[in-house]
């Protein structure tokens, strides 16, 4: 969908300072979002969005497990965090997600019913005026797992990761090669430096509500 390219583009283009990985570090992951220090029931501080209604729509929250909450209701704002690693030494973007509410007659594969209930991507620069590239990853309601997706002129290419409700409330653990992903998808052979990550649950096309969580963001050695 247009509208949600410009807003992935746009939250791309506010990413103007990065926070390397410590030189030395040893660990197989290295957390790039754990929510641990942010204050409950508030939009996390480091975190940035194209419209101020983003904030309303994420916010941290502790139920046993610190993590981060969407609640959209007939809107489409991707909150994002600048974060840039080195993706040679950490391909595998790691990470928890929870979809607890699947927006209502939602299916990616179209752009009026384009809506999902989580979603991450990594970001990649690539032009002030068109925005990034991104690797974007989907839990769906009911795209089957491997439909190949794309958006925003190929600029953005899609991953259904998960599909169904059955595990609807239930967190499930993710873990991704986002470089091999990266190549493979963009045909490209270098190795891009991430400027972040970026989620999303939305319901603006479908015109109805989406509730997702996520949590515990890493970067990992293979």
């Amino acid at each position: 969908m247009r509208v949600r390219a410009l807003s992935v583009f746009a939250l791309a283009a506010a990413l103007l300072v990065v926070r390397p990985i410590p030189a030395g570090a040893e660990e197989d992951c290295i957390t790039i979002a754990d929510f641990a220090k942010d204050p409950v029931g508030v939009f996390p501080p480091d975190w940035k969005v194209r419209k101020d209604q983003g904030k309303n729509v994420y916010s941290v929250q502790d139920d046993g497990r610190r993590h981060l909450r969407a609640v959209a209701t007939g809107l489409g704002i991707q909150a994002a965090l600048e974060h840039e690693w080195d993706l040679d030494a950490y391909p595998v973007l790691a990470w928890s997600w929870r979809p607890r509410v699947f927006p209502a007659g939602a299916d990616e594969r179209s752009s009026a019913t384009n809506d999902s209930a989580v979603a991450v991507y990594m970001l990649v620069p690539y032009s002030r005026v068109r925005g990034p590239k991104a690797v974007k990853y989907i839990w769906s309601e009911r795209v089957p797992i491997g439909t190949p997706l794309s958006s925003n002129g190929g600029l953005t290419q899609v991953r259904i990761l998960e599909t169904g409700t059955e595990k609807r409330g239930e967190w499930v653990d993710e873990r991704v090669d986002v470089l091999a992903d990266y190549k493979r998808l963009f045909g490209e052979s270098e190795t891009p430096k991430p400027a972040g990550i970026a989620v999303l649950t939305d319901s603006d096309d479908t015109h109805s509500t989406a509730e997702g969580d996520y949590a515990n963001f890493r970067a990992c050695r293979r």
